[in-house]
């Protein structure tokens, strides 16, 4: 039997076909772009996955890589971008899967919102109106994805200047422009798990994010250590938000600000988190979490759902810091990567890009040319060790 993946996170795929294998399926990845995978693809194991080169953003091209594959059981999908496509092929195929409708709303980000305000889960709700925003306030994309197009303004000349980029076209808006209220407090993600309704909050990572205007991710860190009361305040609230927002199985990762008024939203993505949030979950967990994405994939009530997790400080907690250039250009290497087995935590080095790619975008995550790892007892502790560590790795540009 055989498991499909439209695309998928760029890392995570190896976990993802050594479970399908246990499972008994062998999985076979479709995409537009094999670079993307290069990482997974050179640690591979051999005959877990087979690739298919194919236009991912053809739907026709897409049902016929599909027709193509011997005993099809499932097909899962990972990603925001093809989330709903995804949806719509499984109906179509008649396999197991998440209600295409319910998949349109979470990939709208206004919607959302404007759903959570209505539940009384929201302070805030989004408008398109944006000659009338009450500042501060955030502008975004509402089917925008790795923090791309989102403008943090606390001023009528930020308004404008945000406005004037949007209009620009350099944006690259997948969805259409609208606003919503400034959150104020630090920046969690709740990692769940659903089946039918019932939601499992798996633990919260930190996130942490860039000063400049144009919010870039810097780095995350699971699990964080919430005192019970907390922790019990989120998985209540999470489990509401996500039954709000139509939500009701497969993993999702809830961006949330801890507000002065408690957790609000900031997006809600159908997906383990992205980055190495899902090898985060795994080593910390002590489960691969990567079962229960096949498992939900096949129509099946994840075990995960049930089993034991560890406990606090039983494994280890797990954090990554992202490392991008000070420059545009073509990347031709790192400086650093050899001394990073000499600081503590198990230090290991992701790429994401590699030597002769151009990087133009470093206003978000696309800049990112690889991820430093780091153990440890706490998360904070890890986090310490991962961001000690990539200060002392720099990407090497080359003029472009």
């Amino acid at each position: 039997m055989t498991i499909a993946a439209l695309e998928a996170l760029s890392f995570g795929l190896e976990r993802l076909a050594l479970a399908a294998a246990v499972a008994g399926h062998r999985l076979v990845l479709l995409t537009s772009d094999r670079t993307v995978y290069r990482h997974e693809l050179a640690a591979m194991p051999d005959g877990v996955l087979d690739v298919v080169d194919t236009d991912t953003t053809d739907p026709a091209a897409v049902r016929r890589a599909l027709a193509a594959l011997p005993d099809l059981a499932g097909l899962v999908n990972t990603t925001d971008t093809w989330s709903v496509p995804a949806a719509d092929l499984a109906a179509e195929l008649g396999l197991p899967g998440p209600d295409p409708a319910a998949v349109r709303v979470l990939r709208d980000k206004a919607l959302v919102r404007q759903r959570l305000h209505a539940a009384g889960l929201s302070r805030g709700t989004a408008t398109g109106d944006l000659g009338a925003v009450e500042l501060p306030a955030v502008l975004k994309d509402s089917a925008g994805t790795s923090s791309r197009a989102v403008w943090i303004v606390h001023d009528e000349s930020g308004l404008r200047a945000a406005l004037a980029e949007a209009a620009s076209g350099r944006a690259g808006l997948k969805g259409r422009l609208f606003a919503e209220p400034f959150l104020a407090g630090p920046l969690y993600s709740a990692e769940t798990l659903s089946w039918k309704g019932e939601t499992r909050l798996l633990g919260v990572a930190s996130r942490l994010t860039s000063r400049s205007p144009a919010v870039r991710e810097e780095g995350a860190a699971f699990p964080v250590a919430l005192p019970p009361d907390e922790r019990e305040t989120v998985a209540r609230w999470v489990a509401e938000v996500l039954a709000a927002a139509g939500h009701d199985r497969g993993f999702a990762h809830v961006e949330y600000v801890h507000t002065a008024h408690g957790p609000e939203v900031v997006e809600i993505n159908r997906r383990i988190g992205g980055a190495l949030i899902g090898e985060a979950l795994c080593r910390s967990l002590g489960a691969d979490v990567y079962d229960a994405l096949v498992e939900t994939t096949l129509g099946r009530r994840p075990s995960l759902m049930d089993g034991p997790l560890a406990a606090p400080f039983e494994g280890p907690a797990v954090a990554f810091v992202l490392v991008y250039p000070d420059r545009p250009g073509t990347l031709t290497g790192w400086q650093g990567l050899d001394g990073l087995a000499a600081f503590p935590g198990k230090v290991e080095w992701y790429p994401v890009r590699a030597p002769g790619d151009t990087v133009t975008d470093l206003g978000d995550q696309r800049g990112c040319t690889g991820m430093v790892l780091a153990e440890a007892a706490t998360a904070e502790l890890a986090q310490h060790r991962a961001w000690c560590a990539a200060t002392t790795v720099r990407p090497l540009m080359a003029d472009g």
